[in-house]
Order: structure tokens, then C-alpha cells, then sequence
């Protein structure tokens, strides 16, 4: 594989989860990275500031932008500008439940934002060859046709997230067929760790766990139970984003587990690992159902391994107890700042 110092790549998203380990990972790996951010009167950047090496100083092969997946000429105008070796679209409203409530936000931001960074793309690369990676969702397959779901199964998209995501999917296709552009489609399935958003179920499950175990909090109010899911790493499957790109030939890939589990197994599995029992703790509240519910996701990963070398590492009660033992540190913080519940 050739070397990757000195090239240069531009994520969108990168203060979100996958876009700060994503960073990290190509960081260690030589390349000058620019990541695109919203401009807020409030910091957003917290899962990215410990790799400024000096925090006046920075550091000189991380670099940020003010954009928005809404404004076609600037990210246009950036990327001309930068002319990145990779472009990472991860930005995105990625919330399902949120996206009914904004679904032409959602659609615009996920769905047309992506367009937006392919047709830059295909300015830039006549001057210079770029690959793109367009961030997939599991979500796309919605009412599934098959168990486990491959890179040929039918979508059946439940949400305006997920009808976004099929949006940027084909385009992402058509550009490539059209065009000749490099660009993949990732087709990840959910993928967790200690930086997922608070608003989303697992994470909701651990902050709970470890501020119930402390004493600051004392129910956990949550939706369907029964949604199957499956659930991987976030830190390892930014490799296989990067690994998409660097693959001979623009393919779209699963990147999966081949398991799954319910939200009442994530449950037993958070609040063993803090020695409690959910069921004294969980009540269900209908406001947190979906108005439609997508059926039961399970991944094959089976192309990625054979072509790209990838597979999981991180078991589901694994990924489960490192992101209760995180915020556990922070729930004890909390305690001793004199949190209450």
C-alpha cells in the first residue's frame, strides 16, 4: 500500500463521533487533515480538542473550516481550494427519531448536502484525482427483505433519515458510474462508543446506569425495548472507511457485525457492569417510539473481510462495558461536584 504522509483529507462532520476518530486515525497515519465545521456562538469541537498538541498553537496537520452541508458554493469553493487526496462525508442530521420532526432539514443536510460534495468532487477532479467516501446507513434498509442484509439487498427505507441516506447512496453511485469518480458507499451498520451523542439510546443507557448507580438520577425512561439492532465499534470501523479508499477499485461495503441484540440486552448488559438491575429503574414512555419502526438489522461483513481485510474485534458486552466504564468517570465527576438527583 502506498504511502499515505503528506496527503491531504477533508471530513465533514468531524466534531461528531466517527469524525473524531476518524481524524485521530488518519492523523497517525501522516495525512494533513481539514475537517469541516458549523460556525456557533457556542464551542462544538469537544471531541476533537485533544489533538491540538498545543491549545494555542494547534496542531499544524489538523485544520478546521466554517462551512454547512446547506451552502453548495462554499463547500464547493473549500474543497477547489484545499484539494483534498480524500473527502470523508460523515455530516449529516443523524438522529431517525429527530428526523421526523425536521424532515426537509434532514433530507437537505443528509441527503442533498452529499450531492453537494460529489458535484464539487467532480469539479476538482480533473486538477486533482480525489476519492470520496459517502457514509451509509443500515437505516436505508428499513423494512428488511432479507436477514442478514449484504450489499445487495433491497432498500426499504422507514424514515426521512433513512430516505436521505438512499438519496446519497445512489448519487453517490451515479457519480461514480457517470463520472468516473472514486466514491463509496459504507453501508454502516450502528456503531457506538463513549463519544455517541447522548440522545441516542445506547449512550442514553450508559450516562443512566453510572448517574443512577451514583445517586444522581433515578429513572430512565425509554421507547421500544425490542428493537434488534446490531451494534459495533465506532473506533474500528473508521478503519474501514479508510480502507474503502485505499482499495484498487470504488466499491460500496457492509461494514457489520453479523449479530445483533435488543435494547433489553444492552440494558442487562450496562447495568450489570454498575451491579444494578434495569427493570427497577426502566419505564417506557411512548413519545420515544418511532412512527414507524424499522424491522431487525443484521449485517454480513462477509465482502469487506474477503476484499478489504476488515472485521470486528470489539464483542457487543465488550462494547457495552468500555462505554459504561467512561461514563462512570464522568458520572463520579459529577458526584463529587456535588451533582444531585
Amino acid at each position: 500500500m502506498a504511502s499515505t504522509s503528506g496527503r491531504r483529507a477533508l471530513i465533514t462532520g468531524i466534531t461528531g463521533q466517527d469524525g473524531s476518530y476518524l481524524a485521530e486515525f488518519l492523523l497517525e497515519k501522516g495525512y494533513e487533515v481539514h475537517g469541516i465545521v458549523r460556525r456557533s456562538s457556542t464551542s462544538n469541537t469537544q471531541r476533537i480538542d485533544h489533538l491540538c498538541v498545543d491549545p494555542h498553537v494547534g496542531n499544524p496537520r489538523l485544520k478546521l473550516h466554517y462551512g454547512d452541508m446547506a451552502d453548495g458554493q462554499c463547500l464547493t469553493n473549500l474543497i477547489l481550494d484545499l484539494k483534498p487526496h480524500e473527502i470523508y462525508n460523515l455530516a449529516a442530521q443523524s438522529h431517525v427519531r429527530v428526523s421526523f420532526d425536521k424532515p426537509l432539514y434532514t433530507v437537505d443536510v443528509t441527503g442533498v448536502g452529499a450531492l453537494r460534495i460529489l458535484e464539487a468532487a467532480r469539479q476538482l477532479n480533473p486538477q486533482q484525482p480525489v476519492r470520496v467516501y459517502q457514509a451509509s446507513s443500515s437505516e436505508m434498509y428499513g423494512e428488511v427483505h432479507e436477514v442478514p442484509q449484504t450489499e445487495r439487498t433491497a432498500f426499504h427505507p422507514r424514515s426521512p433519515y433513512a430516505c436521505a441516506k438512499v438519496f446519497a447512496f445512489h448519487q453517490t453511485v451515479n457519480y461514480r458510474e457517470a463520472y468516473g469518480l472514486f466514491a463509496c458507499n459504507g453501508i454502516l451498520f450502528n456503531h457506538e462508543s463513549p463519544r455517541r451523542g447522548e440522545t441516542f439510546v445506547t449512550r442514553k443507557i450508559t450516562r443512566a446506569a453510572t448517574r443512577i448507580k451514583e445517586g444522581l438520577q433515578q429513572k430512565l425512561y425509554l421507547g421500544n425495548l425490542d428493537a434488534r439492532r446490531d451494534w459495533g465499534y465506532a473506533r474500528e470501523y473508521v478503519e474501514a472507511m479508510w480502507l474503502m479508499l485505499q482499495h484498487e477499485q470504488p466499491e460500496d461495503f457492509v461494514i457489520a457485525t453479523n449479530e445483533n441484540h435488543t435494547i433489553r440486552e444492552f440494558l442487562d448488559a450496562a447495568f450489570a457492569r454498575v451491579g444494578l438491575n434495569w427493570q427497577e429503574y426502566v419505564e417506557i414512555d411512548p413519545r420515544y417510539y418511532r412512527p414507524a419502526e424499522a424491522d431487525e438489522f443484521r449485517g454480513d461483513y462477509s465482502k469487506a473481510a474477503r476484499l478489504l481485510g476488515w472485521k470486528p474485534r470489539t464483542s457487543f458486552r465488550e462494547l457495552a462495558e468500555l462505554m459504561v466504564d467512561a461514563d462512570w468517570i464522568l458520572a463520579r465527576k459529577e458526584r463529587d461536584a456535588g451533582g444531585t438527583a
